[in-house]
């Protein structure tokens, strides 16, 4: 049955606009849970522009569900991963001038790094992920890598989507859902868990979420952009209702 990871590190980012302590992200991540969240999903940026190592640290000792740690492939970060312990750590790319992860991480250019890397993490019991886009040769060499789990890029589905007026059926939209679609077989073939997520919205998630074999989205700024207005329970529980009626109808 597909999963909702939630992303809350925007609110992390209203709380950093004043530097104060409010909103709290362990609060949000424990409203998630009550309405639906299968885990909780942070990235921990090098710049620290939102999410902070205390957050971390105190999801990985409070929350009751999975958490998914998404973290460049830097000593830093593979030193906090190993001394946390998230349940799964999300290996993406990271740019100090991006606002969000633009593109997936290029696992065939650092495969020897990223052997280490997935190894150190997985003797400590952590599932290892990377994020990649939809392309048949990054997932060959994540399957060579190590990694347990690809989450696949959606980004240009999700653009097109609302390029095309939100139309699931026009030709670009199509084209962008079947890449998808493709590399969760590649994924699922290679023996690995296929997950996806970016950008996605609950206009956008139905159509993704009744591709086979799809295990887990993770979603966040639209989560919590509604939780503003109706609160993350609320939220949370409107996006898993719509992942799951698209699946079973899938």
């Amino acid at each position: 049955m597909i999963e909702l990871g939630v992303k809350i590190d925007h609110v992390a980012t209203l709380r950093q606009a004043r530097r104060t302590w409010e909103p709290d992200p362990c609060w949000a991540a424990v409203e998630a849970h009550l309405g639906g969240a299968d885990g909780i999903t942070v990235h921990l940026r090098e710049d620290r522009r939102h999410i902070q190592d205390d957050d971390v640290r105190r999801l990985s000792e409070l929350t009751q569900i999975k958490l998914n740690l998404e973290m460049a492939a830097t000593d830093e970060m593979v030193e906090i991963a190993l001394r946390l312990r998230p349940q799964m750590a999300m290996l993406v790319p990271e740019g100090r001038q991006e606002v969000t992860t633009e593109g997936g991480l290029d696992v065939l250019s650092q495969e020897a790094r990223l052997v280490d890397i997935i190894a150190r993490l997985g003797e400590a019991g952590i599932v290892t992920s990377v994020f990649i886009d939809a392309d048949p040769d990054q997932i060959a060499a994540a399957a060579r890598v190590g990694a347990r789990v690809c989450e696949v890029h959606t980004g240009p589905y999700a653009h097109a989507f609302h390029s095309a007026g939100r139309d699931a059926e026009s030709a670009a939209v199509v084209a962008e859902l079947e890449r998808v679609r493709v590399a969760g077989e590649v994924i699922i073939a290679a023996g690995m868990r296929f997950n996806a997520g970016h950008a996605l919205n609950y206009y956008n998630v139905q159509a993704l979420a009744r591709l086979p074999g799809l295990r887990e989205l993770h979603i966040g700024h639209s989560i919590v952009s509604r939780a503003v207005m109706v609160g993350m329970r609320e939220a949370v529980a409107e996006m898993k209702r719509l992942m799951r009626e698209a699946a079973a109808r899938g």
